[in-house]
């Protein structure tokens, strides 16, 4: 049986009954994942720490590292508590990777221990790796090694590898949002930020029929799978409506400069309606300031204001480079997207609309006939562990 060591951030400053809500919570989710993994495991819960054990140290450290309202990962040796004990794990592991000329470190921590200090700990283990492993030298800035040792009642803890996890808090401990779901690459990044503060979430997409490039619908259900592995043993729902319908009337009618922003107003119209039918506390996108005519600030503005409940967007001061090193670290971005178009975008999009404007054109359209069409067409699919598993 090994040990993987699970530290967690934020999580340590709640109050003492919202910190045991949230550490059942998280305690669930492991079990869930780690279930849904077919890795078998027993999970401890302590108030600083969280340790699993198992026989496939390495397979539960893969999926923890993927487990909201976790800070790092380490696969570790558990001993006792004696310096002796924890200085033979920390040579242990140190011989697989020091040699003669390298520099490294010992990072030692005690807590709820008495009989030494964190500083007699890590001078005593040093020694011992220091006169193992000949040609070492000590290095506390910038070593070449480092190994972890920690002190606590219930054990020594012995580790060389952190492996970072996604932090944040645990998924379920705040309400259900719905996240608009498109094939770019901003609308899954902020579905995960979201979830990473704790939301559980509903996706919502609108499909566009032949108003939108050929690979639109492939790449959304690609997001949603992908997007499901952040919340293994847990269920995601996608919610498809039809849109086609809106844009063949407002092509028709509207002024081109003004679509982009009547699109985006009939998307919030259909969002607010499905939210309130799904018990959602809030309306999520992508949208980034600035980043393109419809995400100005006026305009972001007069978009909100065809929703009724709030419209969180987490990537709003983001860079776009920032949000595709996200994509790519959760694994949504996609080298060869293929043609993702919207067919319908102007040459000429308005940056700086005026409502009564938008206003005016949204009267030459039967928004309410259009708005009741799409709720009518909603389609559902269910994505869990990475899979999809229903449609319909």
């Amino acid at each position: 049986m090994g040990t993987v060591l699970l530290r967690f951030g934020e999580l340590f400053l709640k109050s003492e009954s919202v910190r045991r809500i949230f550490m059942e919570t998280l305690r669930r989710n492991l079990e869930k994942a780690l279930a849904a993994s077919d890795i078998v495991h027993e999970v401890e819960v302590r108030r600083d720490r969280v340790l699993v054990h198992g026989p496939d140290p390495e397979g539960i450290a893969g999926v923890a590292a993927r487990t909201f309202g976790i800070v790092d990962v380490a696969v570790c040796t558990r001993t006792g508590t004696s310096i002796e004990e924890m200085g033979e794990a920390a040579l242990e592991r140190a011989r697989r990777h020091l040699r003669a000329g390298m520099t490294f470190a010992v990072r030692a921590r005690r807590e709820g221990v008495e009989g030494y200090t964190s500083q007699q700990i890590g001078a005593e283990v040093g020694s011992v790796i220091y006169e193992a492993i000949p040609g070492l030298s000590v290095d506390l800035t910038h070593p070449d090694y480092e190994v972890f040792v920690e002190a606590r009642p219930y054990g020594g803890l012995v580790y060389d590898e952190r492996i970072p996890a996604p932090r944040g808090l645990p998924f379920g401990t705040q309400e259900r949002v719905l996240s608009l779901l498109s094939a770019g690459i901003d609308s899954p990044v902020a579905g995960w930020l979201v979830m990473r503060r704790g939301c559980t979430l509903t996706h919502l997409t609108l499909d566009a029929g032949r108003w939108q490039g050929e690979e639109v619908r492939d790449a959304v259900l690609r997001h949603h799978a992908t997007l499901s592995t952040w919340c293994m043993g847990h269920p995601l729902d996608l919610i498809v409506a039809d849109m086609e319908p809106f844009f063949d009337a407002m092509t028709a009618v509207a002024e081109p400069r003004y679509r982009c922003l009547l699109c985006k107003r009939f998307m919030f119209r259909v969002a607010d309606a499905v939210a309130r039918r799904e018990g959602a506390f809030a309306i999520v996108t992508g949208d980034n300031l600035g980043q393109v005519a419809s995400q100005t600030l006026v305009n972001l503005g007069v978009i909100e204001s065809a929703a009724t409940m709030p419209v969180l967007r987490p990537l709003i001061t983001y860079e776009k480079a920032e949000a595709v090193e996200i994509a790519r670290r959760i694994g949504t971005f996609d080298e060869a997207a293929g043609d993702l178009s919207c067919r319908a975008v102007p040459k000429r999009p308005a940056t700086q609309a005026d409502i009564a404007a938008i206003e005016e054109n949204e009267a030459k359209i039967d928004l309410d006939g259009l708005v009741a069409g799409a709720l009518g067409s909603l389609r559902f699919v269910r994505a869990i562990n990475g899979e999809i598993i229903r449609t319909g």
